[in-house]
């Protein structure tokens, strides 16, 4: 039997979370507020904590700040306010999982368990925030609610409290550069540079002098030092997207200042020490591009200590709608646009080979091509439906709610992955990017096929 502290200012919500916990046969002790739940924590041994993100006075993250000078316990965050923000802050902040409001029974069950095994490892993350870092630009901001994103939300507040090298994969355009920023806005080294690198729009036999400077006459045209992306971004982190394309022998090279935290200018005889964090991205199949030949393996294992898949906006439908929101207010922060039911119903139907930049890109056009305050559906230009989007043959009504037309592309979708799965549900649920559990809820909620 374990002793579990709940946090939330719901007195009903609270009750019922007790109940649940205390019917797994643990003991249930419950606080209303931070300042409360702080008293009980020091007061008692608590194995674990179940704490509300969203309280009067002070909030969840307080509690995550104070608790690890208490005692290091494994904590849960719960929300109705589900966020990319939030999420990666308490995950940073050391909370074991974070958990959206109402919680199915399954999920907190399964939550408190894990968390249970966990030895006290919530201590790790203690540090402040600092707020400048916290408050990320709107341009720079990750949009998402699906599971796929908050699995990648959780990644990101767990590798930002380290200077661990992360590999982030995904399809050209689903935002890979987010993820870097964010994971560098989060971390300890926010107040310092992020410079970004495009290493596949870099010639060859410029690469290496973009990356680790020159010295004045290494080559013809070096009349002066030239200091290189790495000495730039000293203290701080070094993004190199598109290092799938980065060609072997200046792979050799970055292989180096990985292990050895040192480089050579080009033309210099002299090493340099850098103390930087390295994040690196592609779209390509790195393992494929090993086999043949055009990537060191040696350097894949040392990019990929902390691999962030970002999943394509074409497995995360829920989020399209949103994004484009967003899109939308970037583009009229003074007045923005609301887009129409139809408009809508054509977001979904698009396949987005492009992802999140050509949603971007769509939406941008739409603002422009919109007089009104609402963005119609001729306003978007996209492309009539071809015979390869997942909407053909889809028995939709587009002319109908859009609510009715979210729920049968999700239908048709849960069909198609219990399909594909072979009826086994854990396997349907992850190629969804989405919970059992919340798998489960779904086909309840969607009936029995042809209904």
């Amino acid at each position: 039997m374990a002793r579990i502290l709940i946090v939330d200012d719901d007195v009903a919500f609270r009750s019922s979370l007790a109940e649940t916990v205390g019917d797994l046969g643990h003991e249930v002790l419950e606080a209303g507020s931070t300042a409360a739940g702080l008293r009980l924590l020091s007061a008692h041994a608590i194995d674990a904590a179940i704490v509300d993100l969203r309280m009067p006075e002070e909030d969840g993250l307080v509690f995550l700040q104070r608790a690890p000078v208490i005692a290091a316990i494994p904590c849960i965050m719960l929300t109705a306010y589900a966020s990319g923000d939030n999420t990666i802050e308490a995950i940073r902040l050391g909370a074991f999982d974070h958990l959206t409001k109402p919680v199915p029974r399954t999920a907190l069950v399964e939550t408190l368990e894990r968390a249970l095994r966990q030895s006290t490892s919530a201590s790790d993350s203690s540090t402040a925030p600092d707020a400048a870092s916290a408050a990320a630009s709107e341009r720079n901001q990750l949009v998402g609610d699906s599971e796929a994103m908050r699995q990648v939300f959780k990644q990101i507040g767990r590798a930002a409290t380290s200077d661990a090298t992360v590999l982030i994969l995904g399809e050209t355009g689903t935002g890979k550069e987010l993820v870097a920023r964010a994971l560098h806005r989060n971390g300890s080294r926010a107040g310092r540079p992020f410079v970004a690198v495009n290493c596949a729009a870099i010639p060859a036999e410029l690469i290496e002098s973009e990356l680790f400077g020159h010295v004045k006459g290494a080559f013809s045209g070096a009349t002066q030092h030239r200091m290189g992306r790495f000495q730039e971004a000293d203290g701080g982190t070094l993004f190199l997207d598109e290092i799938g394309d980065m060609a072997l022998p200046t792979q050799a090279k970055i292989l180096r200042v990985l292990q050895e935290r040192e480089l050579t200018p080009v033309g210099g005889s002299q090493s340099l020490r850098v103390d930087v964090r390295v994040i690196a991205a592609t779209h390509r199949d790195l393992p494929q591009e090993i086999r043949e030949g055009r990537f060191r393996e040696d350097l894949w294992y040392r990019l990929q200590v902390v691999p962030i898949m970002v999943p394509p906006l074409r497995e995360r439908p829920g989020d399209i709608l949103a994004i484009a929101e967003h899109f939308l207010r970037q583009h009229g922060a003074d007045s923005p646009k609301r887009i129409s039911a139809v408009a809508a119903r054509r977001l979904l139907q698009h396949a987005w080979p492009g992802n999140v930049r050509e949603l971007r890109n769509t939406m941008e056009r739409a603002a422009v091509m919109s007089h009104g305050n609402c963005i119609e559906a001729e306003h978007l230009a996209l492309p009539t439906l071809s015979a390869t989007s997942p909407a053909q043959g889809m028995q939709i009504d587009w002319d109908g709610p859009l609510a009715a037309a979210v729920a049968q592309v999700e239908r048709l979708m849960l069909e198609r992955a219990l399909a594909a799965a072979n009826g086994n549900r854990a396997e349907a649920a992850r190629r969804l990017g989405i919970s059992r559990q919340q798998l489960y809820r779904k086909l309840e909620e969607a009936g029995p096929p042809g209904s």
